[in-house]
């Protein structure tokens, strides 16, 4: 049986006939005290050291907590650099694309010009040569004329 303090406050010893308390019953209350007190020491003792136990684990997460959040930092960190190294690629890419489909538009603008001036060229060239080509015609009419009018004058002579 444990002794609460309630139950030591009130406790109460016999007195022997000389005049002192029970020696017996004293001494047995002092070995049950005794043994009660070592109990709780050992229960005290075995209780820090779940405390020291528990503490050290409380600190180990607590470490581990703390590397879970700095390498949740760093990611978030990296995933942002990521991000924005993507941005900036897209960026690039699209800002390629658009010189690359203006130097097409310059370029294809540029044909459309020669093709002008060739087609403008040609067109005068060609002109040139219809009329030279008229002119010899015309020529060749105009000495063809006096063999057609010697030609119909022979034949009007005959005819006659």
């Amino acid at each position: 049986m444990h002794y609460t303090p309630n139950e030591l406050q009130n406790l109460v010893f016999k007195k022997s006939v000389v005049g002192g308390y029970n020696e017996d019953m004293v001494n047995g209350v002092l070995d049950k005290v005794t043994e009660d007190y070592l109990q709780y020491i050992k229960e005290n003792t075995e209780l820090k050291d779940k405390i020291n136990v528990l503490n050290d684990a409380v600190l180990h997460y607590k470490n581990i907590e703390e590397s879970l959040q700095d390498t949740l930092l760093v990611a978030q960190q990296t995933g942002n650099e990521i991000k924005k190294n993507s941005y900036d690629k897209a960026e690039n890419i699209i800002r390629d694309a658009q010189l690359k489909a203006q130097q097409l538009v310059n370029e294809a603008n540029q044909e459309v010009l020669r093709i002008k001036f060739e087609y403008e060229e040609m067109k005068k060239e060609f002109l040139s040569y219809k009329s030279k080509a008229q002119s010899l015609l015309l020529c060749q009419l105009e000495m063809l004329k006096p063999i057609d009018d010697e030609v119909y004058r022979e034949e009007g002579t005959q005819k006659n």
